[in-house]
Order: C-alpha cells, then structure tokens, then sequence
C-alpha cells in the first residue's frame, strides 16, 4: 500500500471526482464581492485546478491564482488561462503590499492552518496584501457542527467513481482529534486495474464562529458576514447573511471580513 494524495497529485482526475461545470463556487464568490463593494484585484488563495480563478476572470477581474502544489498550478497555466498563477504558502506569503482588493479563499483551504501560529501567519499576509478596505471571502467546514454530533465520524464511508474507463473506489474514514483540535481524514483509493492501494492522510483545523472572530479582530478584520449553510457548490440561491441561527447547524461556514482602514 503506498501513501500519496491521489487526486491533488493528479488535477484532471480531482475535477472529474469534484465537477463545478457551472462554476457554482465562482458564481457565489462574485456574488459576495458585488454585494460588497470589492475592487477588481482579486487573489484566489489555495486555487488548486484555478477553475475558481478563471471564473472571476471572466466576470471581470483581475486575478492571481496561488498554491504550493505544483501540478495544480502547470494544469491551471495549461487549462484556466486568464489569470496569473504563483506558487504561495498558506501559512505565510507575500505578493506585494496593498497588491489586492480581496482575498478568497474556498473549499475549507484556510483550515490547512493547523496552529494559531499558522492561522496567523495568514491572516497577517492577508493584512499585508489587501487594500484599505478590502476584503477576506471565505468558505469552509464549520467545526461547530461537530459538537455533540458522531453522524460523520468512525464511519467508513465508501464511494465510487468512473474517469477514463476507470472505476476509483474510496473508504473514507473521519476522527476527532480533539486535543489538536483537527478533522483528521484518512481515505484509502482503489482501482480497478493492478495499482496498488494508494492511502491518504489529511487533516483541517476545526474553527468555531467565536474563535473565528477574535483571530480576525486581532488582525484587523469587521466581519461582515459569518453564518453556516451548503457549500458554494451546490445549487442557488446561496446562503446569504440574514440566514437564521448562529452558525451552529451547517456543515459549511461562510465569512466575508473587512480590513479596516487605518
């Protein structure tokens, strides 16, 4: 059994298992920099395969496309032309001061910041980055949802899906690590043919609303919106910031933050 990350190793086959042909995830990012007033500079952070970046693109902006994988980035340059793409650390990067009128960062990408020290460090180069006035758009797994609820967790769960005229079948395990306070994944893939069975280990920082303000208030961000729902990639309408509740129900959580200006 060999360990790897099977579908971000390889972009095609992470669309054909993840598909967005309506651009759903872009669709709702536009939506929410329109409704608030977001300039036309606009850094996609964790892009992967860049289909979000080349939607924003095409609705006008001016986009950078940034991730530390280098197959996601040669397939964006390859299959998502219009925007620029760099090569960028989550936890950490710098691509030029007030270079940005927002920040996007989806499909809980944020939650690789494992530590507080982490989750600064991107907040802090958000800071460096954005405009007076710009803005943090963010989508993720809520880890509200998580309390006093097992439905998901210890609980192989198996799918399947055909690419190609192969048939990839996963086991899909979720644990608590509750001192880490992560949402550890390990999933094992299987194919049809000879390959051997591929195992992948991955994990997100598990955020609560609360938590999530003061880390953004320590950094300088007004929280515009932060309330729970389906993910962007479902169908619309979306969520918007009137939903009811306090972000304690859904499985995705939505923000949309503010720098101040000084």
């Amino acid at each position: 059994m060999t360990s790897g990350n099977l579908l971000t190793d390889h972009p095609a086959l992470y669309e054909a298992r993840f598909p967005d042909a309506e651009r759903r995830a872009a669709r709702w990012t536009e939506d929410r920099l329109r409704h608030h007033g977001a300039g036309a500079r606009v850094l996609d952070m964790g892009c992967g395969t860049g289909r979000d970046a080349a939607g924003l693109h095409r609705a006008g902006r001016t986009v950078t496309g940034a991730d530390l994988s280098e197959a996601m980035l040669a397939h964006a340059r390859a299959h998502q032309p219009g925007p620029r793409y760099v090569r960028a650390d989550l936890h950490g990067f710098d691509l030029g001061r007030s270079a940005f009128d927002a920040v996007v960062c989806l499909d809980s990408s944020l939650l690789y910041c494992h530590t507080n020290d982490q989750l600064d460090g991107f907040l802090a180069s958000c800071r460096h980055a954005l405009a007076p006035g710009g803005l943090l758009v963010a989508e993720m797994r809520n880890g509200a949802y998580f309390l006093g609820r097992t439905d998901l967790l210890e609980r192989p769960v198996v799918d399947a899906f055909t690419w190609q005229g192969i048939t990839y079948r996963s086991t899909t395990t979720l644990t608590l690590d509750r001192a880490a306070q992560l949402l550890r994944r390990t999933r094992v893939w299987t194919t049809g043919d000879s390959s051997p069975p591929v195992t992948q280990h991955s994990a997100w920082r598990l955020l609560f609303p609360h938590e999530l303000r003061h880390f953004l208030a320590a950094h300088g961000f007004e929280v515009l919106e932060l309330h729970d729902g389906p993910g962007p990639r479902t169908e619309p309408p979306w969520p918007e910031a009137t939903s009811p509740g306090t972000a304690t129900d859904g499985d995705r959580l939505h923000l949309v933050a503010r720098l101040h200006t000084p």
